[in-house]
C-alpha cells in the first residue's frame, strides 16, 4: 500500500528527485535578516529552477533557523511564515510534481497543519519512532500523536516519511536497535516511508543500509542527505532523492541552488532509470 501511494503522488517509484528549498532564517530566529516578502521570493526564485529543470519533488525546509529549538518552544510566526513560503512555492510549482515541507526541529504537527493550509502532498519528519538525542536534546517518538492529529485535521492524503536514525544525532539509547528493526517500526506505525541520511547534511548515506532495508522491508525508502552526481548511481534504486546540499553553490547547503547543477543532475538520474 505504501509504496502504491508514493508511486501514486511522485508518478514514478525508484530514482524521484527531490530538490530542497532552505528558507532563509525566519523572523525571530538569531539570523534573520530579511522581510517576510523577501523570503517568499527567494523560495520561489528556488522552486523556478526547479521548475525549469524538471525536478520530480520539491521540499520546503527552514534550514537556517539556526539553533533549532524543539517543537514545545516552536513560535506561532514559524508556522504563520512558512505556510506563506509554501503556499507561494506551490502556485510555482505544476500539480503534478508533489510538494513538502519539514519544520525544524520536530514541528511535524506544525508540517501537516502547513500541508493542510497549503495543499502539499507530503512532510518530512523527525523521530516518528524511538527516541533519540539531537543538537536540541532528548526528542521523543511522535507516531501516535501525529497521526491522530493528521486524521483530526482531515489531512489523510498528507505523506509522511520518516528519518530513522536521523543525522546530527546520537543513537545510543537505541544500539540495540539497528536500520532495519527501526524501519519496520516505522512501517507498523503506519509511516509513508523511511528517510536514510549520513551522519550530517551533505553527507553521504550508507548505500548497504539502503539495500537492507529495502531489501528486508516493505515501505518506500528515500535517501535523505549525501547525494551527488558522482555517487548517485549507488542511491538511484531508493524510491526518492532528497537534494539539497549539490544543488547549491560549491555543493554547500548554504548557497544558492543554480540550474546547471539541477538540471545535469536530472539528466543523469533519467538516464539511469533507463529514460
Amino acid at each position: 500500500m505504501a509504496l502504491s501511494r508514493f508511486g501514486q503522488v511522485f508518478g514514478r517509484w525508484k530514482g524521484a528527485v527531490i530538490g530542497m528549498i532552505h528558507v532563509k532564517a525566519l523572523p525571530g530566529t538569531p539570523l534573520n535578516q530579511y522581510g517576510v516578502d523577501q523570503l517568499v521570493e527567494m523560495a520561489c526564485t528556488e522552486a523556478q529552477i526547479y521548475k525549469e529543470a524538471h525536478v520530480d519533488g520539491v521540499l520546503v525546509e527552514n534550514m537556517f533557523d539556526v539553533p533549532y529549538v524543539k517543537r514545545s518552544s516552536l513560535g506561532p510566526e514559524v508556522v504563520a511564515c512558512m505556510t506563506k513560503v509554501c503556499c507561494e512555492v506551490r502556485r510555482i510549482i505544476p500539480r503534478s510534481v508533489p510538494c513538502g515541507v519539514q519544520i525544524l526541529a520536530g514541528g511535524n504537527q506544525e508540517a501537516l497543519a502547513v500541508s493542510k493550509a497549503c495543499g502539499l502532498q507530503f512532510i518530512r519528519a523527525e523521530c516518528f519512532v524511538f527516541s533519540h538525542v539531537a543538537d536540541e536534546g532528548l526528542m521523543d517518538g511522535c507516531a501516535g500523536s501525529l497521526l491522530r492529529y493528521r486524521r483530526t485535521i482531515g489531512a489523510e492524503d498528507v505523506l509522511v516519511f520518516v528519518d530513522i536514525k536521523k543525522k546530527h544525532s546520537a543513537h545510543a539509547i537505541t544500539s540495540d536497535v539497528d536500520i532495519v528493526a527501526t524501519a519496520e517500526a516505522a512501517k507498523f506505525f503506519l509511516a509513508n516511508g523511511v528517510v536514510i541520511t549520513g551522519s550530517a547534511t551533505g553527507q553521504e548515506a550508507d548505500h548497504n543500509q539502503l539495500h537492507d532495508v529495502a531489501s528486508n522491508v516493505d515501505i518506500p525508502v528515500l535517501i535523505g542527505s549525501g547525494v551527488t552526481k558522482e555517487n548517485v548511481h549507488k542511491f538511484v534504486d531508493a524510491n526518492g532523492l532528497i537534494v539539497g546540499s549539490h544543488f547549491k553553490t560549491d555543493g554547500k547547503w548554504t548557497g544558492k541552488v543554480e540550474y546547471d547543477r539541477v538540471r545535469s543532475f536530472t539528466d543523469l538520474v533519467k538516464q539511469l532509470r533507463g529514460e
